[in-house]
């Protein structure tokens, strides 16, 4: 049933329950003959008129257009604002089980807008929880059914989420022709900074996959995008994008360049939490960059933490900090507190992304081999490499089993070593 249907539906309920009839509701403004051709749907009335009809029949207008009342729109409205804070405050849980339940009421069939802010705001939350493969089908569902009724900010926002969500997973194909889908016609759409964004994601698709030329070019391209749209947020996405590919292609110094313009102007108007995951990557670039002063990196990362803490951040930031943490204490040969940074962790990446659990249980495989706990090294070097055999063969693939490789050399197990070099060089193709 159209929306006019329904409205007239709602009008000819609502009438009857008051005990009108349709010549007693039009006069003297309207014509009986016009409220009947509405009743039955083959009239779309003026908002004018609905609201000369809400007042005749002492409803809300809200109700006559959406099918609730002005009552039940608030709690609607309020119900998306809470599960929206609790998504911003790192409560991925309960912003899950808020938008669900949303989504489950059956207020919302008339609401297109606060239905298509439910399910996008489920995706997120979902993608939030590790759930990647949930929150592809959940985005995916919104690009199909409400595209033609979608702002084209949410639709960019949506090809932004489901390319990040299809990189995470390792489908890097996907990752590209969603991204690519938008920006990579003969003629470029106008740029914006949902756009900006929407190619820092093909960008970082283009890198995952190996594919450093073209992403060094389209770098290039996208941070002259950026000063063209000349707003903060869209200059900090572009440098950092293009930091990520300096550092892939070994430009350390440009890599750390373009880093300390981004946190700079980020520090000047980013939301606390905001900033602070900023300077943990910024303190990931400078470990690459610059191992030399992870000492400094370390302490950069502690004064993160206290700040992620303080802030509410999720605990997959929460985690990567950690992991951070655990990796300069390693680079500073500090085994001990490496293993006791790792340690603080390992039982909450069970419920997080492969990508966490995999660094996770690597990070501690190295400290116990450092430790010259070998046995208690070889059971994490298993646990890293059951992971692996569920992930995609992809360079970060081939990367944790060079290093997993690394780790059973120095334990003494050649021929699970062995094995170990043969998978990462496998993910690469050769």
């Amino acid at each position: 049933m159209v929306g006019q249907d329904l409205v007239g539906q709602r009008i000819k309920a609502t009438r009857r329950q008051r005990g009108f009839s349709q010549a007693q509701l039009a006069h003297p403004e309207l014509s009986d003959s016009y409220v009947s051709l509405i009743e039955s749907g083959k009239r779309t009335p003026t908002p004018a008129v609905l609201e000369l009809l809400a007042e005749k029949l002492d409803c809300s207008l809200t109700y006559l257009i959406n099918g609730v009342t002005a009552e039940q729109m608030e709690e609607i409205e309020h119900a998306l604002s809470y599960a929206r804070l609790a998504l911003n405050n790192g409560e991925v849980v309960e912003a899950r089980t808020r938008y669900a339940e949303l989504l489950g009421d059956s207020g919302l069939a008339g609401l297109s807008q606060q239905r298509q802010d439910a399910e996008y705001g489920l995706a997120l939350a979902t993608e939030a929880c590790g759930d990647l493969d949930g929150a592809i089908a959940l985005l995916n569902g919104l690009r199909r059914n409400s595209v033609a009724g979608m702002a084209p900010e949410r639709h960019v926002s949506v090809a932004v989420a489901l390319s990040r969500c299809y990189r995470e997973r390792g489908d890097l194909t996907q990752a590209v022709q969603v991204a690519e889908d938008i920006l990579g016609g003969a003629v470029r759409p106008v740029w914006s900074e949902g756009l900006i964004e929407l190619g820092t994601a093909l960008l970082a698709a283009y890198a995952e996959r190996g594919d450093l030329l073209r992403a060094h070019q389209f770098g290039i391209e996208l941070l002259a995008a950026a000063e063209l749209v000349n707003t903060p947020r869209a200059m900090v996405l572009a440098l950092w994008a293009e930091a990520i590919v300096a550092v892939e292609t070994g430009r350390f110094d440009n890599a750390v360049a373009m880093a300390d313009r981004a946190l700079a102007i980020y520090s000047e108007y980013g939301q606390p939490r905001g900033v602070a995951k900023l300077r943990l990557d910024y303190a990931q670039i400078q470990l690459i960059a610059r191992p030399s002063e992870a000492a400094l990196c370390r302490d950069m990362m502690t004064r993160v933490e206290t700040e992620l803490r303080e802030s509410s951040a999720v605990a997959a930031d929460k985690i990567r900090c950690v992991h951070h943490l655990t990796r300069a204490e390693l680079m500073l040969d500090h085994p001990e507190q490496a293993r006791e940074h790792i340690q603080s962790v390992l039982t909450m990446v069970e419920d997080m992304s492969k990508e966490l659990q995999t660094e996770a249980h690597l990070l501690a495989g190295e400290a116990m081999a450092k430790l010259d706990r070998s046995e208690e090294a070889s059971r994490e070097l298993t646990a890293v490499a059951d992971l692996l055999e569920q992930a995609p063969p992809t360079r970060q693939a081939a990367h944790w089993w060079l290093s997993a490789a690394q780790v059973l050399e120095r334990i003494d197990e050649p021929a699970r070593s062995v094995d170990a070099y043969q998978r990462a060089l496998a993910c690469v193709g050769l």
